[in-house]
């Protein structure tokens, strides 16, 4: 006659292999997942993949276009805060959130547009991440279209640079901007509120740029920041409004 089992004895490694189990499948739909995404083109962005989105891993979404086209982390934030306390701030071209969700954890509402539904649902998807999607209104829609009817304390502008080869450019003028030229887009920005922020490549014409302000009279301030991320320059910021914010 064999000796009697503890039934918890056997029970125990059973439950903890299928835990193991678990934990490796989820890991392994992650990696494929992740493969998948990482075309050529995008293959050196995937490595500041945590630059982009602090919190990547917990299933932030976005398209191919967006690992070269969304603003860093880091330099998203510092943007934010020069409008925290802000009531509205409108993101013209917010693709996949990068910038809203600064945005919304500094001011009180942002409403955030843009063209491709696609995008839009990847922005809604990474601002639930962060906690903040109640705090946005997405708007699926050109901004050219909707800006008249459009309210709002600061507008933000990150209009497509035409892709990586902008580094190319000896010297990035506004007529490069797409899909309108920053001269354009400055002044539909500027019939919504005074306050606006441009984030523009780091070859940008400063002179040209700068001289936005004189579209309004009497000029608008002007403040110009560099923006870098571990030491690298990443872009231009500059920011108009009277006495600039808040």
């Amino acid at each position: 006659m064999s000796p009697t089992k503890d039934p918890s004895s056997s029970q125990a490694p059973t439950k903890k292999k299928v835990k193991s189990k678990t934990r490796t499948r989820a890991q392994l739909a992650q990696k494929k997942k992740e493969k998948e995404n990482v075309t050529p083109l995008v293959k050196k962005y995937w490595f500041q993949r945590y630059d982009l989105f602090s919190r990547y891993d917990e299933g932030i979404d976005m398209d191919e276009e967006s690992w070269f086209s969304v603003t860093p982390e880091e330099i998203a934030a510092q943007q934010a805060s020069w409008c925290a306390g802000a009531g509205v701030v409108i993101d013209a071209f917010a693709g996949v959130g990068g910038n809203a969700i600064q945005f919304a954890q500094m001011c009180q509402r942002v409403i955030a547009i843009d063209i491709d539904p696609k995008k839009v649902a990847m922005a809604y998807n990474n601002a639930k991440i962060y906690g903040v999607e109640h705090h946005i209104d997405f708007i699926v829609g050109d901004f050219f279209q909707v800006a008249p009817f459009l309210k709002g304390d600061v507008v933000f502008l990150s209009p497509p640079w035409g892709g990586p080869s902008y580094k190319a450019k000896e010297s990035f003028t506004l007529d490069l901007l797409k899909p309108k030229d920053g001269h354009s887009l400055f002044q539909i920005a500027r019939a919504i509120t005074p306050k606006i922020i441009m984030y523009l490549p780091r070859n940008v014409d400063l002179v040209q740029a700068t001289g936005l302000s004189c579209l309004s009279s009497p000029p608008l301030d002007v403040k110009i920041e560099e923006n870098f991320v571990r030491g690298n320059s990443k872009g231009i910021t500059i920011y108009f409004g009277d006495n600039i914010f808040p």
